[in-house]
């Protein structure tokens, strides 16, 4: 797995060493409408192509936005970062893989990673989703949903997601 300079694997409160990230990633094809004058993917779409992963991330986890409607806890993003490496280009095929780090706070960090057909990096980057009441207040803790989910992942009982077409 790549590195990452955006989060990094820390400890527990207990000492231990925190759970290894979760990935789950998708396929996409760059359409018509995402290029620019130069005929490549214009900057602003990037994070929608994260959305894409991070969206089926939580889905297949079971903590993606249908479980936050249910519970009532907006996840707003608070922070979202992209470096970008290499363009993309209109019907280019690119890998989108979303990995969810460990973190004992009311927040999910998630770093990306795109790579085009030749499994080269187009861009990287980060998001910081706070957990809050539906009246836009920060949560202090995690809710007792994503709580759940993170004392199953710290005792290695979360399955791992399938590859898309790695």
């Amino acid at each position: 797995m790549m590195r990452y300079p955006y989060f990094t694997r820390s400890r527990c409160p207990d000492g231990s060493l925190a759970p290894a990230p979760i990935e789950y990633s998708v396929q996409r094809t760059v359409r018509f409408d995402e290029v620019d004058s130069l005929e490549i993917v214009w900057h602003g779409h990037y994070a929608s192509y994260f959305e894409d992963a991070r969206v089926a991330l939580g889905d297949y986890f079971g903590i993606g936005y249908s479980t936050l409607y249910r519970e009532q806890i907006p996840a707003p993003i608070k922070q979202l970062f992209v470096n970008y490496h290499r363009p993309l280009a209109f019907a280019e095929c690119c890998r989108i893989i979303a990995r969810l780090h460990w973190c004992e706070s009311a927040r999910m960090n998630i770093s990306y990673q795109i790579l085009n057909g030749q499994k080269e990096t187009v861009a990287t980057g980060f998001s910081v989703q706070m957990f809050t009441l539906k009246t836009g207040e920060y949560l202090t803790r995690q809710p007792d949903f994503y709580a759940d989910f993170c004392q199953r992942w710290k005792r290695g009982q979360i399955a791992p997601a399938p590859s898309a077409g790695e």
